[in-house]
């Protein structure tokens, strides 16, 4: 969500669609003017790199009808991790949100649950959903003011240690279309 928020803050592109892998990753397919995802990528590369992640770019410039068949997935429900690998955005809304998004992705899920105990008991703020990647993978993903979701992120991120990983701790102000569309309703 960070880097789709980074590309889609940087360049007028459009998401077609995003998609699990087994990484744990994922794939997301952009559509735009050949010069606005040439630019979008740029932010991807540069925002995965300050946030330490690989990540795989690739552009194919005016892509024939016929690779619709090979890229576009149905949505589908995996029963192991417990929600659709597919999202495909819903239409997207006219405004950009006027709040914060915060995610705290650990390994171990007993790490996950003290990190988002601590930060609701820390800051106003919502939990939106619980993303599961396999693995002992698990994000959390909270909404509210920045300052309060940072406030959120920063103390439950402190509470990792000793009980799982910390993958990732984000926080995202006033997310992208692409990034609203894809929150749970």
């Amino acid at each position: 969500m960070v880097v789709l928020d980074a590309m889609e803050k940087n360049a007028s592109v459009r998401v077609l669609q995003t998609e699990l892998n087994d990484a744990p990753g994922v794939t997301i397919t952009l559509a735009g003017r050949i010069g606005d995802v040439q630019s979008a990528t740029r932010a991807a590369q540069e925002t995965a790199q300050a946030m330490q992640i690989a990540i795989l770019t690739h552009i194919i410039p005016q892509p024939s009808d016929g690779t619709r068949a090979a890229w576009q997935a149905a949505k589908d429900f995996n029963p192991l991790i417990e929600q659709s690998s597919v999202h495909k955005p819903e239409e997207p809304m006219n405004d950009q949100a006027s709040f914060a998004v915060g995610l705290i992705e650990t390994q171990g899920f007993t790490a996950v649950f003290e990190a988002i105990d601590t930060a609701l008991k820390t800051a106003n703020v919502e939990v939106l959903a619980r993303e599961k990647l396999g693995g002992g993978y698990i994000t959390i993903i909270i909404k509210g003011d920045v300052a309060a979701v940072r406030a959120a992120v920063d103390a439950g991120k402190a509470h990792v240690e000793g009980l799982g990983k910390l993958i990732a701790a984000h926080v995202i102000p006033s997310p992208s279309q692409g990034v609203l569309a894809l929150l749970p309703k």
